[in-house]
């Protein structure tokens, strides 16, 4: 036969095929698998790419190039010639004046289409409504941070000198995107335009100025464009992303990410375990049909095309409902929850449709493929013995096609080889040792079941007739149970574990320039307005330059974190007892007793420069060397929005050095007044405002929150098909058992308490292993990937083989209805192969 009527037998069996129903359980499980696939893509793409829309506006743009001199022209004509927008911010220090005062302010000068992301935000009096402001100030005007006309006793509409202008205030400055997170620019701020700059006589040789490159657009046009850039690089300039900016921002998305990536994986892996059921169901009831093929004359390979062919016909059509039902249901979804998503989501990208196909082809492949292999090798003598079965293929190629399209998804969805190969390793060695602790267990329970009722006995037979293929049952379920619980468990626990980072108390001022002699009245102060106050710390600004009397630079690799954390002072200071959020990780904190220097130093800073406990770190502080020994390492949560430090010294070690002191507080965003008298009562300390940024990391936290808890529906949607599968796929044996049990005399009701019996036992000890996997999972995800803290979940050892037992019984009954519903007589005429 050629490869023409080859394919057209193909399509005429294929249509008979759906006519009677023999296809639609795999094409329901593929369907699955690419829906779950190609929404998790598209939601999960939209909304991470959304989210890093919002959190671009913690830097104004999507990307900054930043550096101390003039940025080179080129590099801008170079970003529109890629399709990036761009605008350009010039940042300094300057005196303004007043016809009473004079204050250092932060001044920007800002080009027309600032800000990139984000938004401006005005008011018209220094405690006035605000308003979302249009473009940037006017030539010849300035808009200003209320803090800074208060202390200047100015009002808006009154001009300012500033260099060799006198700009107007035109506006109160009350919201910039880009400011969020710059904790070093601690000035008033005051924005004016940059035509302005060149008059104003502000910039000369010799100024301490900082130009910055302000893109956006599109991530693979910002890529390239990084990739034409960062050659050209010189010291002191450097590239920054979204991602790289911000800590909270940049590890809420990370675990984000990772979180949303293991749970598609685990909602894929079971719609595939569902395809692999239902494709060994189709190929046992084709057996016959390959051996009237090979009879009537069609050869090994042409029987095995011929069912490849409809498995094709099968995957492409599953493929293409699945992706438009993915993209319909994560349109639904966006639409269902617009009031909590991100404002503007991005439009759905082909690239993510094409990880949902590339799952379809990979799951149909990997799973369904090794059992249609038999059709290719039944004997014709069949058609005579049916009882003969075809060899079965090598045991090397069916495990290595499963475990090579498993690979290839964990690596499609978390992108990271490392995780890839710990999650099949682990995966699969759980299996093994579940698979054997099931097997146990079931003998076990076998022999206390011997004088049970009939209906244990008959439930408990179904499965002791057959240890080995009960215990593959047991695994199965369990490893449903499992990945489900586990998703719940990280759900509900990562959620608990960001939420705990951002408590409703999470201070939302930073007060620096704290004079000690007056720190004591501005604490009573603020205990006056009712606000919670974090501890009082000493600060003193000192640069780090030898470590074991080597320059600490040449330890950095230029543009790296910590290249940049040296080559600027570092607020430092001194306590005797470890802060509340610090944690040791190697030394011991000093004692009372200490009178030597000492110093403990961040551990990743540590880790990056090379550091070790006994090396002499040598600082610069007001012009004078400091010597002290590193004691200890710790652990910095900077998520907390509290004071933290690189380097913590001994007490009594800086007390020569001059001293201001740092803290942070919380007090009611609404309550303005408060914050005005309080400005007022100490006007040479410094107020930094951090309300933007919490709520900020707020919504993305919300945001992630919708994503994680779609993601676990979805889960629960492939477990379910799983779960369905696997029943159907001992159907046919089922049927024709209870046939037989219905004519020597076994009734309905009879056979409904086996069969509840028997799922609620395989429930119950599928159950006991999920339980017992999803410990072992969440401890090696929770330390390794997550990192976060973990401890036991005893309730769920009692909870989760009780809703086993309920659920599996309940889908089991479900699933087996057709026994008791089906007439014997018909059954038994249909024969085995029915």
């Amino acid at each position: 036969m050629g490869a023409r009527n080859l394919g057209l037998l193909a399509l005429r069996l294929l249509w008979r095929e759906w006519r009677a129903g023999e296809l639609r359980i795999l094409l329901a499980a593929l369907l699955i698998a690419v829906l779950v696939s190609s929404s998790i893509s598209l939601f999960s793409d939209r909304l991470q790419r959304g989210m890093l829309q919002q959190a671009a506006e913690f830097v104004g743009a999507d990307m900054l190039i930043s550096g101390r001199a003039p940025l080179p022209e080129e590099w801008r004509r170079q970003a529109a010639q890629m399709q990036l927008e761009s605008t350009l911010v010039v940042e300094f220090a300057s005196m303004l004046a007043s016809d009473t005062d004079m204050l250092l302010a932060s001044v920007r000068a800002v080009d027309q289409g600032y800000p990139l992301r984000g938004e401006v935000r005005l008011s018209q009096q220094l405690l006035g409504d605000e308003q979302t402001a249009e473009g940037i100030p006017e030539p010849g005007s300035l808009w200003a941070e209320a803090r800074l006309l208060q202390r200047l006793d100015s009002l808006p509409g009154e001009r300012l000198e500033l260099g060799l202008l006198q700009p107007q205030v035109s506006a109160v400055l009350t919201h910039e995107p880009d400011r969020a997170g710059d904790f070093y620019s601690l000035n008033p701020r005051v924005l004016m335009n940059l035509a302005d700059l060149e008059a104003s006589g502000l910039i000369q040789p010799g100024s301490r100025v900082r130009y910055r490159l302000l893109l956006a657009g599109a991530e693979a046009d910002l890529l390239r464009y990084r990739q034409w850039l960062e050659p050209q690089l010189q010291a002191g300039q450097r590239i920054t992303a979204v991602q790289d900016d911000n800590r909270q921002i940049g590890g809420a998305l990370e675990r984000a990410t990772r979180f949303l990536g293991l749970a598609s994986i685990a909602a894929v892996v079971l719609a595939g375990v569902a395809v692999a059921l239902s494709a060994q169901r189709f190929a046992s009831r084709h057996f016959d049909s390959s051996a009237l093929l090979r009879c009537f004359g069609l050869q090994r390979h042409q029987v095995l095309w011929l069912f490849l062919l409809q498995l094709l016909a099968v995957g492409l059509i599953a493929t293409l409902l699945g992706l438009l039902l993915g993209l319909l249901t994560q349109t639904v979804l966006v639409a269902l929850l617009a009031d909590l998503l991100p404002r503007q989501l991005p439009a759905p990208a082909f690239s993510a449709l094409g990880m949902g196909a590339a799952t379809g082809l990979i799951t149909l492949f990997g799973f369904a493929l090794p059992p249609l292999l038999q059709l290719g090798r039944v004997a014709p003598l069949r058609v005579l013995r049916r009882d003969m079965l075809p060899l079965p293929a090598s045991g090397w190629l069916i495990h290595g096609l499963a475990l090579g399209s498993l690979a290839l998804l964990l690596w499609q969805f978390t992108g990271d080889a490392g995780i890839t190969l710990a999650v099949l390793l682990g995966g699969v060695s759980s299996s093994l040792l579940l698979g054997l602790l099931a097997w146990l267990l079931l003998r076990s329970i076998g022999q206390r079941l011997r004088h049970a009722s009939l209906a244990w006995r008959l439930g408990a037979g179904q499965l002791l007739r057959d240890p080995a293929g009960a215990a593959g049952q047991i695994l199965a379920f369990g490893l449903i149970l499992m990945a489900m619980t586990l998703i719940l468990m990280l759900r509900t626990e990562l959620l608990d574990n960001w939420q705990a980072q951002l408590p409703e108390d999470t201070p939302n001022h930073f007060a620096l320039n704290i004079q000690p002699a007056e720190a004591e009245s501005f604490s009573q102060r603020l205990g006056e307005l009712g606000a919670s106050l974090a501890p009082l710390y000493p600060i003193t600004p000192a640069r780090l330059e030898l470590i074991n009397d080597e320059p600490a630079l040449q330890r950095a690799e230029p543009g790296s974190q910590p290249e940049r954390a040296i080559n600027r002072d570092l607020s430092v200071t001194w306590s005797a007892e470890l802060p509340a959020d610090n944690r040791l990780l190697a030394g011991n904190w000093w004692s009372a007793a200490e009178t030597r220097p000492k110093v403990s130093v961040e551990a990743r800073l540590a880790e990056n420069l090379g550091i070790a406990l006994g090396d002499r770190l040598s600082f610069q502080i007001a012009g004078q060397r400091l010597d002290a020994e590193v004691s200890s390492l710790r652990e910095v949560n900077w998520d907390n929005f509290t004071p933290n430090f690189f380097m913590i010294f001994s007490p009594g070690s800086l007390d020569n050095y001059p001293q201001s002191m740092l803290t942070s507080f919380r007090l009611d965003p609404q309550d303005q007044q408060a914050l005005l008298e309080l400005r007022r009562a100490f006007p040479a300390v410094t107020l930094l405002e951090v309300e933007a940024i919490l709520q900020q990391v707020r919504d993305i936290l919300a945001q992630v929150t919708i994503a994680v808890e779609l993601v676990l529906l979805f889960v629960l949607l492939a477990g379910f098909s799983v779960l369905f599968a696997a029943l159907q796929s001992s159907l046919d044996q089922r049927l024709h058992e209870g046939a037989l049990l219905r004519t020597l005399g076994a009734g309905r009701q009879l056979l409904r308490r086996s069969h509840r019996r028997e799922f609620g036992l395989l429930g119950a000890l599928a159950g006991l292993l999920a339980i017992a996997g999803a410990e072992l999972a969440s401890w090696i995800l929770y330390r390794q990937v997550l990192d976060m803290p973990w401890q036991p979940h005893w309730l769920l050892w009692l909870l989760l083989p009780l809703a086993g037992a309920l659920l599996i019984a309940l889908a089991g009954s479900l699933g087996t209805r057709a026994v008791v519903q089906r007439s014997p007589l018909h059954i038994l005429r249909q024969g085995d192969n029915q």
